[in-house]
């Protein structure tokens, strides 16, 4: 089954979007849920693919691109051209492990920043494909992390929200020119 979104998996030297970074606004506002898939929202997840692509990503979210909508593009194999790229519309977890690991983690978002994260193990998915088909998937190790980290991005969390050594947090953001006034902590 080829993807109705496939795009040739290369840096473009303009990507089509702007990828906003820690500190903006849109980053922090709840998306909201895609009542109809149609060829505009396609366009949009294969335009978010050509972005993610060109800034050696493996994940992106609407919302960093100021898009306020339900939308993750996901592809943890960017140098395979035979893995088909994930897109992901209104996801939601309906089962997360009990088993915790913690993880490095980067962000389009933040670049520069990597730190590590814990966030449960393995997860299941629902979710509508780009065809507006329902599916559910399982995912462990770093794809159950990709989607995780990105479904955050639709409730206005980001990565470094979860990092629990605050030290480093802070060094790191300063290091690479964030201000850890822009970081929310998460409740556990």
């Amino acid at each position: 089954m080829s993807s109705a979104v496939a795009v040739e998996k290369k840096k473009l030297k303009n990507p089509p979007l702007e990828i906003h970074h820690l500190g903006d606004r849109v980053l922090r506002q709840p998306a909201k849920r895609i009542a109809k898939i149609d060829d505009s929202v396609r366009q949009l997840a294969r335009e978010m693919l050509q972005t993610m692509y060109s800034s050696d990503g493996i994940g992106l979210a609407a919302p960093q691109i100021a898009v306020n909508k339900q939308l993750i593009v996901i592809d943890c194999e960017p140098d395979n051209p035979t893995n088909e790229p994930l897109v992901l519309i209104n996801p939601k977890i309906v089962a997360a492990s009990k088993a915790l690991c913690g993880a490095e983690e980067g962000c389009l978002s933040i670049p520069g920043v990597y730190l590590d994260v814990i966030r449960p193990e393995g997860i299941e998915v629902t979710f509508k494909d780009e065809n507006g088909r329902p599916q559910k998937i399982k995912a462990n190790g770093l794809l159950a992390r990709v989607i995780q980290h990105e479904m955050d991005h639709l409730t206005g969390v980001l990565f470094v929200d979860r990092v629990e050594n605050n030290l480093i947090l802070a060094e790191e953001l300063k290091k690479n020119h964030f201000s850890v006034n822009a970081v929310q902590p998460v409740k556990h």
